[in-house]
């Protein structure tokens, strides 16, 4: 004789409560405005892939935080990384500015969050920008000596509000 499976809560009412409690925590926790990340083919970041990044700002009485967002192998044969980001707002010309993200040391190691051999790091570029409304496109551009750069997983770009 087979038994019928009992639940306590009718199921309609449990997708329901799930449904509301996911939305709810979703909410709360969104602060994002924008995140792209960009998957570099075979691990292997060549100069002329220089991935652009486009979003809109409408919220200007806010302040928003920038950050590089970029993801390698513990095969990685650097400390550091070389980057020229392309910055055009809108109604304005790209404008270019090199930066150099520290990875690691040899005393301490990798920085960032690191699981198993892949390592992630969030690097700001700007806190607490306040953003004209309008277009806003960058690009990122490796500008290390090898080429392509390798171990190299992905390369993003994020932009949250100031909490």
């Amino acid at each position: 004789m087979r038994r019928k499976a009992y639940l306590p809560i009718n199921p309609g009412i449990l997708f329901v409560l799930i449904t509301t409690v996911s939305l709810w925590l979703t909410a709360c926790t969104q602060l994002d405005v924008f995140e792209k990340n960009v998957v570099i083919p075979k691990n292997q970041w060549s100069n002329s892939l220089k991935p652009d990044f486009d979003f809109i700002i409408k919220d200007t009485t806010a302040s928003y935080n920038l950050y590089i967002v970029l993801r390698h192998t513990d095969a990685y044969h650097y400390n550091n990384i070389w980057l020229n980001l392309g910055t055009q707002s809108p109604s304005d010309t790209m404008r270019y500015q090199k930066f150099d993200l520290l990875l690691g040391t040899d005393a301490k190691g990798w920085e960032g969050t690191g699981m198993d051999d892949v390592y992630e790091h969030r690097s700001t570029l700007a806190a607490r920008q306040p953003l004209k409304a309008g277009n806003y496109t960058f690009t990122i551009e490796q500008i290390m000596r090898e080429d392509p750069l390798q171990e190299v997983l992905n390369v993003g770009l994020r932009l949250e509000k100031e909490k």
